[in-house]
């Protein structure tokens, strides 16, 4: 039987490692959202340097409560530099959506995000046998959509009036997946990718 989706576990890269969150991460993470102050993107939901304590307390108790599994992201010297989760995690079904996830301004657009996805990816569907993986955000968040589009993930829809945000907006959510037949075409892209990017 495969480990449970909230299973802590640490997954490392070339140039990227994912451990489990703890609190001893909030300084080096309330310095690392500095970096493009991150937090004043209206369409996102990403904790403030004042608030990143309080932000990894909430995602701990979602993962004692088994529906996240947070993770610090950590560069090649080992410094973090953003978080993302398993979350929403549908353990009878063995579906996950990978989200809730921001990066220091230095390392976006970098391969960073790309190995994190394919460590994410293959521990979901190489490990936890999921039938599919989800990615969900905003509407306007182009950026992010882009992002999760060149990991090869496929637009489900678009969920109208999802979410009421902070300032009082009402969220359309785009959702994409990755299901269990397409990995391994999406992992031969991405490694692909990964290849050009470190020159290998």
């Amino acid at each position: 039987m495969p480990p449970r989706i909230a299973e802590p576990v640490a997954l490392h890269g070339r140039h990227a490692s994912l451990v489990p969150l703890t609190p001893d991460h909030a300084p080096a993470l309330a310095e690392a959202v500095r970096d493009g102050e991150l937090w004043k993107l209206w369409y996102t939901s990403i904790p403030a340097p004042e608030g990143m304590a309080a932000e990894i307390e909430r995602r701990l108790g979602l993962h004692r409560a088994g529906s996240m599994l947070p993770f610090a992201v950590l560069d090649a010297t080992g410094v973090a530099v953003g978080m993302t989760t398993y979350m929403n995690i549908d353990s009878e079904h063995q579906r996950v959506e990978i989200g809730s996830t921001w990066y220091a301004r230095r390392v976006q657009r970098t391969p960073l995000n790309t190995e994190c996805k394919r460590m994410l990816l293959a521990h979901a569907f190489e490990t936890l046998g999921c039938i599919a993986v989800e990615f969900r955000t905003h509407r306007f968040n182009a950026q992010s959509r882009r992002a999760i589009e060149r990991l090869g993930a496929q637009l489900d829809g678009i969920l109208r009036n999802h979410l009421r945000a902070a300032n009082g907006t009402l969220r359309d959510t785009a959702v994409y997946s990755i299901t269990a037949d397409e990995w391994p075409t999406v992992r031969a892209h991405l490694d692909f990718q990964l290849e050009r990017a470190y020159g290998a």
